[in-house]
């Protein structure tokens, strides 16, 4: 972010903050971020079950992306079907960040 006292200059967001907004501001991230957060790892089904309005097909893309931006782990174990969801170190570091959301959330919305 820029700041500075010449009127002239004009305000620009940092590409980086754009970027945090672009993940987090997609419809059922914060969410899957929010159940992660609080169970730990999770399979599928049982994301799904507490992401309950997202469809199936759309849980699986938002989880792929939250993958490439290494914010999720999926996690699979050989020999096994079994597939666990959890976060990443980067993922764990928004915890901060969902907290004052909650504070805000609990302040603003009805």
């Amino acid at each position: 972010m820029k700041h500075s006292n010449n009127q002239e200059d004009d305000f620009s967001l940092c590409p980086r903050f754009e970027h945090t907004f672009t993940i987090l501001g997609k419809k059922w991230n914060g969410l899957i971020i929010e159940v992660l957060l609080n169970e730990q790892t999770q399979r599928f089904k049982d994301l799904a079950a507490h992401v309950d309005k997202c469809s199936d097909r759309v849980l699986v893309e938002r989880l792929k992306e939250l993958e490439e931006e290494q914010i999720v782990q999926r996690n699979t174990f050989p020999g096994e079907s079994r597939i666990e969801y959890s976060l990443t170190k980067r993922g764990k570091e928004l915890a901060p960040v969902m907290s004052a959301v909650h504070s805000w959330s609990d302040k603003w919305c009805d």
